[in-house]
């Protein structure tokens, strides 16, 4: 069944022209297709019986194909709006941004989830620090707060050991228990592979304190840049003191700083630019939004968007009842489900509920009001249709790329009196009698797997937002637009690039994932598989891997080099133990495996070479491309792969600037890592050939071409 690809939606005279057609392929002696030929009956027949099973096939129900992919581990991956985090700039006093406030760069929208809270806080400096006996030496490190440059700092040295710190210093800092963010730049060095949490704190690990009453006090921090192995943000909830002025820091202010516990770092880290106190958006464009309010009377509302949409007001008026709608009634002494609505300032409203007055209102309960709010444009189409009750009713919805968690459907129904009722009703909420339906958010359309009791409803749309997935990915350095109802003069900008921005993978998707992973190899078997899981080893900076067999000893050996610092890096001991422990889980039982250093051996080039005239740096490009050839450490050269001499001399013969090659010669050096055969340089299997001694001498034909 997973492995079933569902064929096109044909009709059974279509199949049959198509068989029919087919016939001539297989004989010549079948002539006579007309319908009173027993064959075509029989051919008819068995398409017939055909067409019911394929028919029956492709009918099988979206949760049964979920279901199954599920049973060997494949569940369809979500939608996901980008996250990105934001900067505020020029903030002069405290500033509120209410929920779902727009942010906007092109036609892309982000949006806040919840009030953010600024003010005019800020970082002064950072500077680092390193004892030396019993001094303490600084050094400035604040020009990493200015975008404009971007000039790598070293932030623990050369020589990284533990209780060197780097200093923040801040104009405030928040309030007890609050939490802020950070997000740190670093330089992109070595192409790191993902950590996880075996390899998590393995190559260093900080404590992160804040200066108060009580002197230095650790804070709980979620840091992503694994302690500041890779670019990201560090979330930090300040303590249950408050902070105090440190006098002891270079500059006068709040400090936080982070202090090496130890470190054993394999590429030392170098930071290119610090921005701190930021706030979350995520890419979205909210059209339509659903409030809930619980245990009270009087709401008030905060929406940007009430200001220019309509309002739609849901109460329930008992535990367990379905909603009922309220009218806007903006006084009178009427008996009916009536709500007041005032207007506080931009974008905040007050509801109030007057059951005395009215003689019906909300209970205070949880959920007790729901609150919708429309934009023109949705009003006039937020109509969705019956629930008829069929199997798989689908319905179209007026919009593509929905936001799955955020989606909700306003289902109305009629009770034993003949009064509406209302329910709200999300994607794939299951219980007795409720509608059950899946949203296929891409291409904007529900599938209505269980109707219960809601046959006959009417749908309307109660929550939506859409989003651009993977197009929210965007890069950092951009400043964005926020939508009027903030003080003017600030500004927005993101340190880091978007993240997480996806569309909901299909089913079909899913079901390739399946088929590809059954085609990956868990156990290592040959000699690529080996190399493979070297070089994708959690948490490393693996440049390069080579794996060997010697079968006489059932034995695999690897060579790996690995990216750090250095120009001819050796294997680090705990590159060592992480990679044997990886492949432990991997290897077969009977086989063993050995690591092995890589080996680097210069090679020696002369050359003579004629030149053209008027080139008078002909010497220097000749060695460039030489260096670039010969220089396995850098290029996309492996461990043992053979230099050939005809590659150096054609590199050589096609430049420009020569006439032609008149002598070449390559000579391996450093003892017996490589060895010359004929004319080409055989390097050993754990071997990397790297520039020698590169003697060229340039000679140029005279005016006659002699």
């Amino acid at each position: 069944m997973l492995t079933y690809i569902e064929n096109d939606r044909k009709s059974f005279e279509e199949r049959m022209a198509e068989a029919v057609a087919d016939i001539p392929l297989y004989t010549t002696e079948w002539t006579n297709f007309n319908p009173s030929d027993p064959g075509i009956t029989i051919l008819e027949t068995l398409l017939g019986f055909a067409s019911l099973q394929q028919d029956n096939m492709n009918e099988i129900p979206f949760r049964v194909k979920q279901n199954l992919l599920k049973l060997v581990g494949f569940n369809i991956q979500k939608g996901r709006c980008a996250r990105l985090m934001l900067s505020a700039g020029n903030v002069q006093g405290p500033v509120t941004i209410p929920a779902n406030h727009r942010f906007r760069i092109g036609e892309l929208v982000f949006e806040t989830n919840r009030e953010i809270k600024l003010d005019k806080r800020h970082l002064i400096g950072i500077y680092g620090m390193k004892q030396d006996g019993e001094e303490q030496k600084y050094t400035d490190f604040s020009y990493l707060l200015d975008r404009e440059v971007q000039v790598p700092a070293l932030i623990f040295g050369e020589r990284p050991r533990p209780g060197d710190c780097l200093y923040f210093v801040a104009s405030r800092l928040p309030e007890p228990k609050e939490e802020f963010t950070f997000y740190v730049g670093l330089k992109e060095r070595n192409n790191r592979n993902p950590i996880d949490g075996r390899t998590r704190d393995l190559f260093a690990s900080i404590a992160w304190e804040c200066y108060t009453k009580k002197g230095w006090l650790e804070l709980n921090v979620r840091d992503n840049t694994n302690a500041f192995l890779n670019s990201g943000e560090i979330r930090m909830w300040m303590p249950e003191a408050a902070a105090e002025i440190c006098l002891d820091a270079p500059v006068g202010g709040y400090c936080i700083r982070a202090r090496l516990k130890h470190s054993e770092y394999d590429v030392l880290p170098m930071l290119t630019g610090v921005e701190a106190f930021l706030f979350e958006t995520w890419q979205k464009n909210t059209i339509c939004e659903c409030h809930s309010i619980s245990k009270t009377t009087e709401i008030e509302l905060v929406s940007e968007m009430a200001e220019e949409a309509y309002i739609d007001v849901y109460c329930r008026e008992g535990k367990g009842e379905p909603y009922r709608k309220y009218e806007f009634r903006p006084g009178g002494d009427d008996t009916g489900r009536f709500y007041e609505l005032s207007h506080e300032e931009f974008g905040r409203y007050k509801i109030i509920f007057d059951k005395k007055k009215h003689g019906y209102g909300p209970e205070k309960i949880r959920d007790c009001v729901k609150v919708v709010v429309y934009t023109e444009e949705v009003m006039r189409r937020y109509a969705l249709g019956k629930v008829m009750g069929y199997d798989d009713q689908t319905i179209k919805l007026p919009y593509e790329h929905l936001v799955a968690s955020y989606f909700c459907i306003l289902a109305r129904r009629v009770d034993e009196n003949g009064e509406f009722i209302y329910d709200f009703v999300r994607p794939e909420k299951n219980a007795d009698g409720d509608l059950y339906y899946h949203l296929l958010e891409n291409e904007g359309k529900i599938i209505i797997e269980e109707a219960g009791r809601f046959i006959g409803a009417d749908l309307f749309l109660a929550a939506v937002s859409l989003t651009s997935g993977p197009d929210g990915n965007i890069r950092e350095g951009n400043t964005l637009i926020p939508e009027r109802g903030l003080p003017e003069g600030l500004s927005f900008y993101n340190p880091g690039a978007g993240t997480g921005g996806a569309f909901r993978e299909k089913l079909e998707d899913v079901r390739r994932r399946f088929l590809k992973d059954m085609e990956n190899p868990y156990t290592a078997v040959t000699e690529a598989d080996y190399e493979r899981l070297v070089r994708t080893t959690p948490g490393l900076c693996v440049k390069k891997a080579r794996a060997w067999m010697d079968e006489t000893r059932n034995l695999v050996r690897i060579a790996v080099m690995q990216g750090t610092d250095e120009e001819h890096p050796a294997m680090s001991k705990m590159y060592e133990k992480i990679i044997r422990n990886r492949l432990e889980d991997r290897r077969l039982l009977t086989t063993r495996v050995e690591l092995v250093q890589p080996q680097y051996v210069p090679v020696n080039v002369y050359a003579t070479v004629y030149v053209k005239l008027h080139y008078d740096n002909a010497a220097a490009a000749i060695e460039k491309v030489i260096r670039e050839k010969v220089d396995y450490t850098v290029s996309d050269r492996n461990f043992g792969q053979i230099l050939k001499f005809d590659e150096i001399f054609h590199a050589i013969e096609v430049l420009e600037c020569v006439e032609y090659v008149y002598e070449l010669s390559l000579k391996p050096g450093g003892g017996s890592g490589a060895k010359l055969k004929d004319a080409d340089v055989l390097p050993g299997n754990n071997c990397l050939l790297y520039p020698g001694d590169i003697r060229i001498e340039t000679l140029r034909f005279d005016d006659d071409g002699r």
